[in-house]
């Protein structure tokens, strides 16, 4: 019986610990976001300011100050409000990590 309880509690502590690790990665973002129809350069999971050049990102992707994205492939696409590009060319929203589309 102790064993069950041993094994129950890691299994509970160990959902609690994942469901606690995205929040804490979103805290960490830096990249950029739209908010509010503009683009906002963040830090931390904060907005630092405005975006006021060009950024390109590590993978390639570089994002224009009006929200379009232009992809290392070409593809294009225009950022909506609460999407975020981190630094590492990963889209969020949300706080979660997204596919990017056509």
């Amino acid at each position: 019986m102790t064993k069950s309880r041993v094994r129950t509690f890691v299994a509970v502590a160990s959902l609690c610990a994942s469901l606690l690790a995205s929040p804490i990665m979103a805290a960490d973002a830096t990249g950029v976001m739209m908010k509010d129809g503009k683009m906002m350069m963040m830090m931390d999971g904060k907005a630092s300011g405005p975006m006021d050049r060009e950024m390109s990102m590590s993978d390639g992707t570089k994002v224009m100050t009006n929200g379009m994205v232009k992809m290392k492939d070409g593809k294009e696409m225009m950022m909506k409000d609460g999407q975020m590009m981190m630094k590492d060319g990963k889209m969020m929203e949300g706080g979660k990590a997204m596919e990017m589309k056509k």
